[in-house]
């Protein structure tokens, strides 16, 4: 079966109806509003609904544009502005990263080895994807969307004054795979074009691939001033990267074709000059490294150390971790050799390796500094922790009779509860790659179940048995939300872009003003995360991690495994002995939960 055989015969996104959005996000926003603030939202949603009001208008509206033909979801305008219309940087506050695992002692562990054979992994699965011969994925037999992986190879986001937009291979502007031969190589602020790919289409052996990346090396060998090195600006904020784009366009027709080598290329490979100190260290340097060695609007950058340790970093507009995955345990779950050997590669001598030069005036080469001291001090500012329970897992959650999944989220709200002393709105990302182009929803975990477990395990009057019931109830009700996102019965999203609709299209639809549910204590605190949290489950990951989305927010990153139990913690320095606090009451409370649902201690 064809790699996208699925993709028009996956049932569509279902369109939830204006009431039962209303309904479920009063249910949503109550556990975290006072009475007084759930009246008045109560308030402006009945306005919302009312005949005639605007929310009947703009759902109308969205159920039209759903109808049109060649729309394949309601949700086809919703992700371009909620990714492509952020103006802030996408350097560590939008990409996320994964550290892979180390091979094991018989494979290739030098650096030039482990990017070579990264190299090689990559264009195999490039190969299989071009021909469409890559397996669709099933999950529990239900096929899933596969149309994100288009976007892996030779895609590139490029910043916009408005909005940004993004370049890539099967579109209208450029039809089909990309048929890019090259990729381009980072060292030392320096960057570099290398062909993986000969002439005819064939990839370069595994002996070529090292010999080009050893030619980058000795070409790079010094380090690149650091005013000279242009990655740096794609971690400004979008419009100023935007207008930088422009003027490096503008200064010489050399920089057109340095833009377009990169814009082009497969992905991007970064070879860093150090070994990390430890995992934490790493971790930091896959999501904020800079120093020159990143692009970071390039959909895929792998990034290895001198050590050989290795990982990626993801521009996410997109992509989301589930593609990511499979793209990852394609990558690591097979020698390069044998990946190699499927891709039909052979010895054709060392790839061309071309320098990629900008021409910079001195206007540009100020803006570049600029762009690097401003970056490093924003990295400064951001607070990380890595936290390991490699005595838990998803297979002790199971033996607990808890959902694994429910089991961590339950424990964050009380590690929260006792490290802030408040529970506080968190966001959970639920895949929902069953539908057709199907990415995921946004789900909200705090529940009036919550809020009674986490009361009953404050309260030391209260006895085990009352705990344990607690904790079933306010897990069974996790797991249901679950489903029900997954289903698409959840509401933000939704009247998300009913509030999208009304800023593009309100004066046509005779809704001027922004509805005041958009400004009601229900929307904003509902949406305002002291937790933003997201799995990625695989055997061939250490840690993933992103940053946080708000002042107050921990990003909580998690890899949830049979046998082991990673996450990486990210916030603002202003708060990070907050951060730190969950992580030590998170330890606590995964001990006290396994303590309290411990076989024999419930009567089982």
């Amino acid at each position: 079966m064809t790699t996208f055989a699925h993709e028009e015969r996956l049932p569509r996104v279902p369109l939830p109806t204006l009431e039962a959005s209303c309904e479920r996000f009063l249910a949503w926003c109550a556990p975290l509003l006072t009475a007084d603030e759930l009246a008045a939202t109560e308030a402006e949603v009945t306005a919302f609904l009312r005949p005639g009001g605007p929310g009947r208008t703009l759902h109308a509206a969205l159920e039209e544009y759903d109808a049109t033909e060649g729309v394949h979801s309601w949700l086809d305008t919703f992700w371009p502005y909620r990714y492509l219309g952020r103006r802030d940087r996408i350097a560590l506050n939008a990409n996320f990263f994964f550290l892979f695992q180390d091979p094991p002692p018989h494979r290739p562990r030098t650096q030039v080895e482990r990017a070579a054979g990264l190299i090689a992994g990559a264009v195999a699965y490039k190969r299989q994807l071009d021909q469409e011969t890559l397996p669709p994925v099933a999950l529990r037999g239900v096929p899933q969307s596969m149309v994100q992986n288009k976007y892996l190879f030779s895609a590139t986001r490029i910043p916009g004054a408005r909005q940004d937009s993004v370049r890539s291979p099967y579109t209208d502007a450029w039809p089909g795979p990309s048929d890019a031969r090259h990729i381009v190589v980072f060292h030392r602020g320096s960057m570099f074009r290398m062909d993986v790919l000969g002439p005819d289409g064939v990839p370069y052996g595994l002996d070529d691939l090292e010999a080009g990346l050893r030619a980058v090396q000795k070409a790079g060998a010094e380090p690149a001033p650091a005013d000279t090195s242009v990655g740096h600006l794609t971690t400004m904020a979008r419009a100023e990267w935007a207008a930088a784009r422009e003027s490096l366009r503008a200064r010489h027709p050399r920089n057109a074709d340095a833009l377009e080598d990169i814009e082009t290329a497969l992905f991007c490979v970064c070879l860093e000059d150090f070994a990390p100190a430890g995992i934490q260290e790493a971790c930091d340097e896959l999501l904020y490294g800079d120093r020159g060695n990143r692009w970071f609007d390039k959909a895929v950058s792998l990034i290895v150390f001198a050590d050989g340790r290795a990982g990626i970093n993801v521009e996410h507009c997109e992509l989301d971790g589930t593609t990511i995955l499979a793209f990852t345990d394609a990558l690591l779950d097979t020698p390069a050799e044998e990946h190699s050997r499927r891709s039909g590669a052979r010895s054709q001598g060392q790839p061309a390796v071309e320098p990629v030069v900008f021409e910079l005036d001195d206007t540009l080469r100020s803006q570049v500094r600029a762009a690097a001291e401003a970056f490093a001090e924003y990295g400064a500012d951001t607070a990380t922790r890595t936290v390991s329970f490699d005595d838990f897992g998803s297979t002790t959650a199971k033996a607990l009779g808890s959902s694994p999944d429910a089991f961590v989220q339950l424990a964050y709200q009380l590690a929260h509860q006792r490290a802030k002393g408040h529970l506080g709105a968190t966001y959970e990302s639920i895949a929902t790659r069953q539908w057709r182009h199907g990415r995921t929803e946004a789900m909200r975990v705090v529940t009036p179940e919550i809020q009674e477990f986490v009361a009953a395990m404050e309260d030391p009057a209260t006895d085990a048995e009352t705990r344990r019931a607690a904790f079933r109830a306010a897990a069974a009700q996790h797991v249901a939300r679950a489903k029900e996102c997954q289903a698409g019965d959840a509401p933000e999203q939704h009247l998300w872009e009913l509030e999208l609709i009304q800023r593009r299209r309100g004066s046509e639809l005779g809704v001027t003003e922004q509805p005041a549910l958009y400004r009601t204590p229900g929307w904003l605190t509902m949406r305002d995360d002291y937790l933003s949290t997201s799995s990625a489950p695989s055997a061939n990951i250490q840690y993933f991690g992103f940053g946080s989305t708000s002042s107050r927010c921990i990003g909580v990153a998690y890899v949830l495994l049979p046998d082991r139990f990673h996450l990486y913690l990210s916030t603002p320095l202003a708060v990070a002995d907050q951060m730190l606090t969950f992580a030590d009451r998170l330890r606590e409370a995964v001990a006290e939960l396994r303590e309290l649902l411990a076989p024999g201690e419930d009567g089982a």
